[in-house]
């Protein structure tokens, strides 16, 4: 029965009382990111912004030429929901060669807007509100943000702050009768941490044990230092069933507002979870596919990759050294491309106030570390992000030395 119905059928009269406008339950827990923030604040003084993850070196000439050549070849409309056939089969070619993943491209396979969109259409597609999902701290603060959006509940395990190894017995206990998935990253935002192949069996023992989905995601999987391997967790036994991989091109091609990302997945996973990425998102921008697609292909036989690791090896080398010289101790990641920092010596109360500081006495925006930990975590730490072309890469290490 209609309820204005069932109103009068009972004889009660609906209150005429007319609701105040006002924000969602979720919308007062919800500030703007300490990463746009700084990189507006940073924007304002002309500093140089190592805050957000931007990563503006140069993209593949193939991937310019192919996305050009696209829009002057009229693929300019929606594509299919599942993304372009060209580059759902690159993405394949890809993942088997790099991640030693047989992916069918026509059915596991889910083209989405950015790594930010695959998570966001396949917890809508997995799990329900009230769900507990676990990640590691630090962590990224939009893998928070997009489960608080959805009504689930983030379970933060923290890493050991020495080297950032996982407590097992700590990630045990984290668990309870409503854990539905574990969220992983790797290589890490923000931490650089690269999770090992033994870390990955243990986790993914833990997942099988409780039926739990592993969301995973790779999007820095080709930045890795010092020899370290990335591992897949599809790959491990008993995991393909369960596991929602997550990766894209924004980093690696230095394409970040293109909005191309991937997901991988069961093929019974599919349908839904692309069900939602296309009520959300539609699809991204067709002409960046076709440029996406033809980058992938361009470089399939190249030494792109192995050149990337050393190129960002480099950079990482050369901000810490200029951190160690203002007295900033570096974390040395050993992926992604991000250091965080001990800012202890800075002026401030907070990381935030610590951050400040930093800008206003030599000009470089960071993110404050309290970005990617609970309230009162961080408060010391700052992270750098040195995916910068090598200008403004030089200029922000001579002003760090300057600090010194």
């Amino acid at each position: 029965m209609h309820p204005e119905i069932a109103l009068e059928a009972t004889g009660n009269a609906m209150p005429d009382v007319k609701p105040a406008l006002q924000l969602s339950e979720l919308s007062p827990a919800i500030i703007q990111s300490e990463i746009r923030a700084m990189s507006v604040e940073c924007d304002r003084v002309g500093g140089i912004n190592l805050a957000q993850g931007i990563c503006d070196t140069r993209l593949p000439d193939a991937a310019a030429a192919g996305a050009i050549a696209a829009i002057e070849d009229g693929h300019n409309i929606y594509t299919r929901l599942d993304g372009i056939a060209p580059l759902r089969e690159a993405i394949a070619v890809k993942m088997a060669q790099h991640n030693y993943l047989a992916v069918d491209p026509h059915s596991e396979l889910l083209v989405t807007n950015g790594a930010t969109g695959a998570l966001h259409a396949a917890c809508l597609a997995l799990l329900n509100p009230g769900d507990e999902v676990l990640l590691f701290e630090p962590f990224y603060g939009y893998h928070v943000s997009t489960l608080l959006s959805q009504r689930l509940v983030p379970v933060i395990v923290p890493l050991d702050d020495a080297d950032w190894t996982i407590d097992f017995d700590r990630l045990r206990d984290a668990m309870t009768s409503r854990t539905r998935a574990i969220l992983l990253n790797s290589p890490a935002n923000p931490s650089g941490k690269v999770f090992t192949r033994g870390e990955l069996a243990r986790i993914a023992e833990l997942a099988t044990e409780h039926d739990l989905f592993v969301f995973s995601d790779e999007i820095y999987e080709h930045f890795l230092f010092d020899g370290r391997e990335h591992v897949s967790p599809a790959t491990l036994p008993g995991m393909a069933e369960r596991c929602i991989t997550i990766s894209g091109l924004s980093k690696t091609f230095s394409i970040t507002g293109w909005r191309i990302g991937y997901l991988a997945a069961a093929a019974r996973w599919l349908p839904a979870i692309g069900y939602f990425h296309d009520l959300t998102y539609v699809c991204s921008p067709a002409p960046l596919q076709y440029g996406a697609a033809a980058a992938l292909r361009a470089l399939e036989s190249t030494s792109f990759y192995t050149d990337l690791r050393g190129e960002y090896e480099r950079k990482r080398d050369l901000l810490c050294a200029a951190l160690t010289c203002a007295e900033l101790v570096p974390f040395v990641p050993q992926g992604a491309y991000y250091i965080l920092a001990d800012a202890t010596r800075l002026q401030g109360a907070t990381a935030s106030e610590k951050a400040r500081t930093l800008l206003r006495q030599c000009g470089i925006a960071t993110v404050p570390g309290s970005a990617f930990y609970r309230a009162g975590g961080g408060s010391n730490l700052l992270r750098f992000c040195f995916g910068k072309k090598d200008p403004d890469l030089h200029r922000a290490c001579e002003a760090l030395e300057q600090l010194a």
